[in-house]
């Protein structure tokens, strides 16, 4: 998979992650944005190495999805949990 399929991935999880946990981000549109990447990332890379689930080069792949959602999951609640009571709630 190119940066690009990968860029695209992060973005979908992200958006996949932003559903699954609605809710006031610290972070706003873009954190969010952000972290879906990093986690497609993280998860693509942590299913090849602990799962031993090679990265196929192909994006549609419903593990490598499913790892990246997870890690735009994982990601989201730790920036929340870090991050998340450092503005001012109204």
């Amino acid at each position: 998979m190119s940066i690009i399929s990968w860029i695209v991935l992060g973005l979908i999880a992200g958006v996949v992650a932003k559903i699954l946990l609605p809710g006031r981000d610290p972070g706003g549109f873009f954190g969010t944005t952000l972290i879906g990447i990093v986690g497609a990332f993280l998860g693509g890379w942590l299913s090849s190495e602990f799962l031993d689930r090679p990265i196929n080069h192909d994006v549609y792949d419903p593990a490598l999805w499913i790892a990246a959602v997870a890690g735009s999951l994982v990601l989201l609640i730790l920036y929340r949990i870090l991050f998340g009571h450092s503005r001012e709630r109204r």
